[in-house]
């Protein structure tokens, strides 16, 4: 199934709803009890949002996902945590040492815009990185979990555009100050259940700037597997339901090629994953 978070598109002051989509259109879900889709993961899980899904599909007729604007997913996260240097290739490229545990950083949710709505370039930078990256969406409590109960604390995945100001993310050895610039990545379009979306090892995960395809890999070309990502996080932190953590960069971001090619004002950049969906922002510059 595919969930989403959106607002009517008459204005940006429109309360948030979620729902389930099918065939084009969204059936609304939104409950007094459960106002987010984080609040539904936390109260029903997912299996029984699946169900509820399902009984208001055969009961409603919904409204075009064309006359929505689409908000990430996830609007609220109360966690966002990003593994860095996660793909064989990317380590490679980067002149980096493959890592013997997850690099992990945050992000706050204020530094995601949600499908076809602008990312932000800083005003105080021109190294505007891309970086496609599929996103786990964690579907229950998960403390100190395994490695073999980890995927059941999963509820889905969506895409991030998980871009970069590279420059103010090397003033120091921490990373968190050029990954959270106001609207400098995306989250989207869409929750996709795991029965759905697929095994991640058979995942392909594409970074398209402007139509051209720069990034592409497989899930399987992980360093850390997602298990091994969960478990790791659920050892030094509770993860809760609607925490969002990104798997890493594939290979071919902007800083590695000759001569480096950052965002710019106008471009178009697309995160395409398969079983997944793709999440489609363009590049605006920040006043």
């Amino acid at each position: 199934m595919k969930f989403v978070s959106y607002q009517a598109t008459q204005g940006s002051d429109a309360a948030a709803d979620y729902g389930v989509l099918a065939d084009g259109r969204i059936v609304r879900l939104t409950t007094a009890q459960a106002p987010s889709l984080r609040h539904a993961l936390a109260l029903e899980g997912i299996d029984g949002l699946g169900r509820r899904a399902r009984a208001a599909l055969d009961a409603q007729d919904g409204v075009a996902e064309s006359e929505v604007r689409l908000l990430p997913p996830i609007p609220d996260p109360e966690k966002i945590l990003c593994v860095g240097l996660n793909y064989f290739l990317h380590a490679e490229e980067a002149g980096m040492a493959v890592p013997g545990k997850p690099s992990i950083f945050v992000r706050f949710g204020s530094s995601l815009a949600g499908h076809e709505q602008p990312v932000l370039r800083p005003k105080v930078s021109e190294q505007f990185d891309y970086e496609a990256e599929l996103a786990v969406v964690i579907g229950r409590r998960a403390y100190e979990v395994t490695e073999e109960q980890a995927m059941d604390c999963v509820a889905g995945y969506t895409c991030m555009a998980e871009n970069s100001v590279r420059d103010w993310q090397r003033h120091s050895n921490q990373a968190t100050p050029g990954k959270n610039f106001v609207r400098s990545g995306a989250l989207g379009p869409y929750l996709v259940t795991p029965d759905e979306a697929g095994p991640v090892e058979q995942m392909r995960i594409i970074g398209r700037l402007n139509g051209e395809t720069m990034q592409d890999d497989l899930g399987k070309n992980m360093i850390f597997t997602v298990a091994q990502v969960i478990a790791y996080l659920s050892t030094f932190t509770e993860l809760m339901p609607g925490d969002v953590i990104a798997t890493g960069t594939p290979a071919g971001v902007g800083f590695t090629r000759k001569p480096p090619r950052y965002l710019r004002p106008g471009d178009v950049f697309e995160v395409d994953i398969s079983g997944v969906g793709v999440l489609r922002n363009s590049v605006a510059q920040a006043t």
